[in-house]
């Protein structure tokens, strides 16, 4: 029987303002982030859950919510005679709730009269910034079969890892006995639980929160009459721990939370791996986002190596190495990308428009020639010159300007932003 059958609703949580991921959630919210050339984070939670058969799906959020609701609103869009749908809940005043959301909980607990309107058993609660796959079917199977109240899933995670987690401590029945949030390495030899042999192997004893959980709707509902708990990592998983019975759901595929711009730049780069953790080329797990009536990719004269390149690219570009390149991207003659992820443009330009630029002194949408663009984030929708040279590294400081920001070596430009001829970054 599939989750679909099993009265599932599924509730992804936005995130806050994304202060980690700016500047690329200077103008959108941290699930409208482009990702691998043509998805949004987004993407990621609502595919895993249309592939497990759940198609009742809200995104709650708060900060920056047009792109996402023009994303949403142009991509999932059910038939009119199905119960399907993925709505987005923006925070709303309300005589009971006259503030922002203060924290997840407080996010499900705002919205949950919209819940309500609909019938469930079991709600799905989701982190809008990660990037995995996995079948949530196997997870709600084994609630139900296991009679569990909450059921986490859980990530076996190494010491080095452990403290940057919350870690559950489990009984030989799966069930999860104890919590400690972010716990220090001296205390991590009383938090190993049973885990594969494979995880033991790998030298994973001890299980990480992935922030992906299962409630029963009357608990759900019981819980979220308390206003004083804000957050579901740091007050009712821990307050539930020994009260209720919670189950810890073993998942030891790839997974990664998309938590900063380090992160980030990593888990797009991987995506051009021989064989990637993260797997675009599955039939079985499809990556959904908004059908685009694009065309093919050009190229002129482009050394490709170990890259993606999306859709309706017009690219002269000298070498492209190691690098995923969004859609409708140009670069110029002679320009080198390497190790970069150039998230390329919502637009055309069309002839008029290109020679009304040139002949007014202004740069075209696009990478111009004879470019060398390394270790770098480049935001949609940028105009940059000729023979511009930005060499990120660790060699480069944190720093944030008006046009760009270095983050952990990484250089990030900004969405629109105008970078001159000769303009370098070093």
């Amino acid at each position: 029987m599939n989750a679909k059958k099993k009265n599932v609703i599924a509730i992804i949580l936005g995130g806050g303002q994304g202060s980690r991921l700016y500047p690329l959630t200077e103008s959108r919210s941290k699930p409208a982030v482009p990702i691998g050339g043509k998805y949004r984070l987004v993407d990621i939670p609502i595919s895993n859950c249309m592939n497990s058969d759940i198609y009742r799906i809200f995104v709650l959020t708060q900060f920056n919510s047009a792109s996402l609701n023009a994303h949403i609103k142009n991509t999932y869009n059910f038939s009119i005679f199905s119960h399907s749908f993925v709505d987005i809940l923006a925070a709303e005043q309300t005589p009971d709730n006259p503030t922002w959301f203060q924290g997840t909980a407080d996010a499900v607990r705002q919205c949950m009269p919209h819940f309500l309107n609909h019938e469930f058993d079991y709600a799905l609660i989701l982190s809008g910034d990660q990037l995995y796959q996995m079948d949530f079917n196997e997870m709600v199977e084994e609630h139900i079969k296991r009679q569990a109240d909450i059921t986490i899933a859980t990530l076996p995670v190494n010491a080095k890892d452990a403290p940057e987690f919350g870690i559950l401590k489990t009984n030989s029945e799966s069930c999860i006995e104890s919590f400690i949030e972010k716990p220090a390495k001296e205390l991590l030899p009383d938090w190993e639980s049973d885990v594969s042999d494979q995880m033991k192997q790998e030298g994973k004893h001890y299980l990480a929160s992935m922030g992906i959980y299962i409630f029963n709707k009357d608990l759900l509902v019981d819980i979220m009459s308390n206003k004083e708990t804000k957050d579901f990592g740091k007050e009712i998983i821990p307050q539930a721990v020994g009260s209720k019975k919670i189950l810890s759901y073993q998942y030891e595929g790839y997974w990664t939370d998309i938590g900063n711009i380090d992160s980030f730049f990593e888990a797009n780069i991987g995506l051009t791996e021989d064989l990637p953790k993260f797997n675009l080329f599955d039939d079985t797990n499809k990556i959904f986002t908004r059908p685009r009536l694009l065309p093919p990719s050009k190229f002129q004269k482009t050394m490709v190596e170990r890259s993606l390149i999306s859709e309706g690219c017009i690219l002269n570009a000298k070498e492209i190495n190691n690098s995923v390149i969004g859609i409708r991207s140009r670069i110029g003659t002679g320009t080198i990308i390497q190790n970069c992820y150039i998230m390329g443009n919502d637009f055309y330009q069309n002839i008029d428009e290109m020679d009304h630029d040139i002949t007014n002194g202004k740069l075209l949408v696009g990478i111009g020639e004879r470019c060398y663009i390394n270790n770098a984030i480049v935001d949609k929708n940028c105009r940059i010159g000729n023979d511009v040279h930005i060499n990120g590294g660790s060699h480069l400081a944190d720093f944030s300007a008006d046009l760009y920001a270095i983050k952990d070596g990484i250089v990030v430009i900004k969405k629109g932003a105008v970078l001159p001829d000769n303009f370098s970054i070093k």
